[in-house]
């Protein structure tokens, strides 16, 4: 009997495995298993595990309907907005009654500014479920998008009409009626969403995050550390008291805040990369290292730290560190974006701009959405002289990334190059409205309004500068630019001097005192304002550059001149504008030789720095070496393709050498595009067209080089007048010629072409 029972237990145990090996090889057992694990995960928080399970469960059965929703629901909570619409859009193909996937897909659209679409999805709900909250909620969030926000009001109380007691609405209502300026209305709306939804975090912050736009400071804390009290292992709560603590101006104490509470999260890289975060918001980047260093030696498998130590890298430039483990992140996934945003910033910072171009347009051509590549690729053709492509790029970052201070600030420094002031001002309001207690975006404005003449205007903004951020110098600096643009000089220096307080190394303060001493001719109290400040910082390359521009300028001190440059490029060989000015006092000690050396080595440490080819083929132009004059523009056009200086120059070297006619037409033509105000430019270009005997579009071309100088103030040129005159004596019109000519000799009686003016008016007269 009992190998009777030891044989029957043997095939109960055979059929039972058999039956399990057909249960697990029957598709729908196994899809059903991927899902129910799949929504363990997600219920879990464990998002990335829930879509390879809810991925499993769909490739095993790709019209599993609801295994695609729960997909997109995941892609969702990673943020990850492309698969999630395709996933929600695959869904309504399987199931087109799915009112919830209208839903999710109506406000994925309207998050990426495709209204029509959201519209057609949110019309049918209308029409299928009028009923439910979440449909009016949509039509709300869609109004909003429109900017209709009375609408979206309107909407928003329709669905709390429908479900009274869902605390989303309530929250969504709050929102909204703070864009229509109804703060007590909100404040009673974000209150009934917490006193709803007691334990919802979305709640909690909105509340504690509008007593901080009130300046309602300390109910605000109250209102955070409830939240924090709600959700201890929620890191989000803590970030947004730390922000509040560095808003009141409580940096340390938010610093020592985030370090007791970073043992609270231990495995939650959220939390535990809130320190390190705080530092490098706070514009601390050497703390940010070091607590990242920290960081990715405790946790070097999550890829954000390894990420964000990698750009901070990059800002310290660290470039070969930063270089091998972005390298290994690529060597990975070499498709991820962030690593080659990355690396097109380190190929920018090692002066390979085209090769950043390269490893950028990879990006935006992958995700044309990526603010920050746009703003990368602008930096890059902005490094080549594109600057017209690196407006656009930057244009597009801020369409497709409005909150991106960077672009904001690229093209408010763009706008200040070009002088255009209506755009700077543009620019630097948006950057008031994304960092309303940042000093920057204010000052910036108010150099646009300075420049306008418009002081009042300037005034309010420098005020509000020095309010937000009384221990900066960025508004007392401005201050000091309003009193000097005025020229109300002692209190200029009173502001530049309380800059320079609290900032002893600031560059631009001391330039604006020292302009305030020379505007008044005392030149001897800005070399003593020089010399005192390097006293102060020593090693400050600028301060060098400032008294060795006053010695030159205003003093006649070449020596002097010579060796404040000389010890300006000394202590940084990348000081452009130093090496630029040293070979110019070279120049004008008579020592051709010592500049065409200075500007040869500086280009050595400057590969990348077209004004140092185009100053050495100026000087060699001097000597009359026309061949290395266009060897050293070819060399800034190389750096520089669309170097508007360069290519002036070029092509004016070619005509004089018999160079090609058609190409320094194509060089004039740029260099006109790229500096219309410039006499110079015209000039080229009208002599370039002199010699394809265009004479009459000459004409009008050497005209306007004359209207151009004049207009600039600048001394009367012979050339242009020279220029002017063979053109009218080509088209017939002596009389005109003749009083050219003879405007040449008076301008410049020993002028280079003199015995050829004499020559041209004896014809004229015979």
């Amino acid at each position: 009997m009992r190998h009777f029972s030891a044989l029957r237990l043997v095939l109960i145990l055979a059929v039972a495995a058999t039956f399990l090996s057909g249960c697990n090889r029957d598709p729908n057992v196994r899809k059903h298993k991927y899902f129910e694990s799949g929504q363990r995960y997600f219920e879990k928080g464990k998002y990335r595990e829930a879509v390879i399970q809810f991925g499993n469960a769909v490739q095993i059965d790709s019209r599993y309907a609801e295994a695609h929703y729960q997909l997109a629901q995941s892609y969702i909570k990673l943020q990850d907005w492309l698969h999630a619409y395709q996933e929600l859009s695959r869904t309504l193909e399987l199931q087109p009654e799915n009112f919830q996937a209208h839903i999710d897909i109506a406000n994925l659209l309207i998050a990426g500014r495709e209204p029509k679409k959201a519209q057609e999805h949110i019309d049918l709900l209308l029409q299928k479920d009028p009923d439910d909250p979440q449909v009016h909620e949509a039509a709300a969030n869609l109004l909003s998008a429109e900017a209709d926000f009375h609408g979206a009001v309107l909407e928003m109380q329709k669905a709390i009409s429908l479900a009274p007691g869902r605390w989303e609405s309530h929250l969504n209502l709050g929102l909204l009626q703070m864009r229509v300026n109804q703060p007590d209305s909100a404040e009673a709306s974000f209150k009934k969403a917490v006193e709803l939804g007691p334990s919802a975090m979305g709640a909690q912050l909105a509340l504690a995050s509008y007593y901080q736009s009130r300046s309602r400071f300390p109910q605000a804390e109250q209102q955070f550390r409830h939240a924090i009290s709600v959700d201890p292992k929620n890191p989000e709560p803590r970030a947004q008291l730390a922000r509040l603590f560095i808003l009141e101006g409580k940096a340390s104490e938010a610093e020592q805040f985030l370090k007791q509470s970073k043992p609270d999260f231990a495995d939650d890289s959220v939390g535990y990369r809130m320190l390190g975060d705080f530092y490098f918001a706070t514009g601390d980047t050497d703390k940010a290292v070091t607590e990242y260093t920290s960081l990715y030696a405790d946790h070097p498998r999550d890829p954000q730290v390894k990420k964000n130590y990698i750009q901070l890298l990059i800002l310290k430039n660290r470039l070969d560190e930063a270089q091998k483990l972005n390298d290994e992140v690529l060597k990975v996934t070499p498709g991820d974006d962030d690593a080659l945003v990355y690396r097109g910033q380190i190929q920018i910072r090692q002066g390979r701009p085209g090769d950043a171009v390269q490893t950028l347009q990879t990006v935006v051509k992958n995700d044309a959405d990526s603010g920050v590549a746009h703003y990368h690729l602008g930096v890059a053709f902005d490094q080549m002289g594109d600057v017209a492509h690196a407006q656009s790029e930057w244009q597009t970052a801020v369409r497709v990334h409005p909150e991106l201070v960077e672009a904001q600030s690229a093209l408010a420094t763009l706008a200040l190059r070009s002088h255009d002031m209506n755009a700077l001002e543009q620019a630097a309001t948006q950057i008031i409205a994304l960092k309303p207690t940042s000093p920057d975006g204010y000052a910036l404005r108010s150099v646009a309004n300075i420049n306008r003449k418009q002081f009042a205007r300037a005034q309010e903004d420098i005020q509000k500068a020095v309010s937000v951020a009384p221990e900066s110098s960025i508004g007392y600096k401005q201050m000091g630019n309003l009193w000097l643009a005025q020229q109300k000089y002692g209190e200029a220096e009173k502001s530049y001097q309380q800059a320079l307080d609290r900032d002893p190394s600031s560059s631009d303060a001391l330039g604006g005192l020292i302009n305030s001493y020379v505007a008044q001719q005392q030149a001897d109290k800005a070399v003593a304002a020089a010399n005192s400040q390097i006293a102060k910082v020593p090693g400050s390359s600028q301060f060098y550059d400032l008294l060795g521009t006053v010695l030159f300028n205003s003093k006649k001190d070449l020596p002097g001149a010579e060796a404040a440059l000389n010890k300006a490029a000394q202590l940084d060989k990348n000081n452009a504008d130093a090496l630029v000015k040293l070979g110019q006092v070279q120049v004008a000690a008579g020592s051709v030789d010592a500049a065409v050396a200075t500007y040869q080595n500086a280009l050595k440490d400057n590969p990348r720095e077209p004004s140092f080819s185009i100053l050495l083929g100026e000087l060699y132009e001097s000597k009359h070496n026309w061949d290395q004059a266009m060897k050293a523009y070819q060399k800034a056009l190389e750096i520089s393709p669309e170097n508007p200086l360069a290519s002036n120059n070029l092509a004016y070297v070619m005509l004089q050498n018999g160079g090609n006619v058609d190409m320094a037409l194509s060089l004039a033509q740029t260099a006109r595009r790229g500096m219309p105000d410039s006499s110079s430019a015209a000039d080229t270009l009208g002599w370039v067209l002199y010699q394809k005997r265009a004479y009459r579009s000459a004409i009008d071309l050497f005209q306007e080089a004359i209207k151009l100088n004049e207009k600039a103030r600048s001394p009367e040129n012979a050339t242009l007048h020279y220029h002017l005159g063979l053109a009218y004596q080509k088209s017939d019109q002596g009389a005109l010629a003749r009083q050219q000519f003879e405007r040449v000799l008076k301008i410049n009686p020993n002028y280079s072409d003199a015995s050829d003016v004499k020559k041209q008016l004896a014809q004229l007269h015979s």
